[in-house]
């Protein structure tokens, strides 16, 4: 599946200055649990399939680079994780995930992403649209609706959707990732209360800043002009992909077990703005 990892508007440094927190492993928290996680080459994908293996779960990780899915492998040699690279707006590719998982799926994360250009709607190209609303959208339905499928029948489930500040707000991010992250929002809630009597739970995470190897560009000059200002207000430090991840595993775990239909925000005081 494509995955470009959720910068949010982040611009890539050579050693970003991150929050300071260290990871606490819940041991046992996903065992004999199976969970798809996608996007999970890098970035908040890969530290969330890291986190629920090492936290006794079996991962089927997914993403369209077959080399960072090699990477994740060496990485994590002794834990349960059985990679299938593709693309989760594609019927096949969707099949060949859930085959992989077997004959139960208990949570499925959707962290794969694409960013856009930030070009406004009078900028926005056809290409960009499309390809945002195909991953971020399109991909995120035909995943979960596969999984929901193994799932009605077990009377339990969780799924949890990375979304993003652009789905809060419209000063995140261009039109198509905006469009893209609010449709998101839409899709969790309505999965929320159509399943809430057959045992299934949905929940967004919506980061803010957070430091990865991404440099996100302006398309649009009409958009540098107007973004930039209001980046500058963004309170605190980026995160790292681990934090989302934690937050991503407390949502898929049975801990969580009254939470669904939240629309989290992730972003360090963000969201006060």
């Amino acid at each position: 599946m494509t995955d470009a990892p959720e910068t949010q508007q982040t611009q890539a440094t050579d050693a970003p200055q991150v929050q300071q927190w260290d990871e606490k492993i819940t041991p046992g928290r996903f065992e004999n649990k199976t969970v798809i996680v996608t996007g999970a080459g890098a970035g908040i994908g890969r530290a969330t399939a890291l986190r629920i293996a090492r936290e006794g779960g079996n991962v089927i990780a997914c993403d369209i680079s077959a080399d960072r899915l090699a990477d994740l492998e060496k990485e994590a040699t002794e834990l349960a994780i059985t990679t299938v690279a593709g693309d989760v707006s594609d019927d096949g590719d969707v099949a060949k995930i859930v085959d992989a998982a077997g004959e139960r799926i208990d949570g499925l994360a959707n962290v794969a992403g694409i960013m856009d250009d930030f070009s406004p709607v009078h900028d926005v190209k056809d290409d960009i649209w499309d390809a945002v609303l195909r991953v971020n959208l399109t991909g995120v339905m035909k995943l979960t609706r596969a999984v929901v499928t193994v799932m009605l029948p077990q009377k339990a489930g969780n799924v949890v959707n990375a979304g993003s500040e652009a789905g809060l707000r419209g000063s995140a991010a261009g039109a198509a990732y905006t469009a893209s992250k609010h449709a998101l929002n839409g899709l969790t809630k309505n999965s929320a209360f159509m399943y809430a009597e057959e045992g299934l739970r949905f929940n967004a995470v919506c980061p803010g800043g957070v430091a990865t190897s991404i440099e996100v560009n302006f398309g649009s000059e009409f958009a540098a002009a107007r973004l930039p200002k209001y980046f500058s207000l963004v309170p605190g430090l980026p995160s790292t992909a681990q934090q989302q991840a934690a937050l991503i595993a407390y949502l898929l775990s049975d801990d969580s077990t009254n939470i669904s239909g939240a629309i989290i925000a992730s972003d360090g005081g963000w969201a006060g703005v």
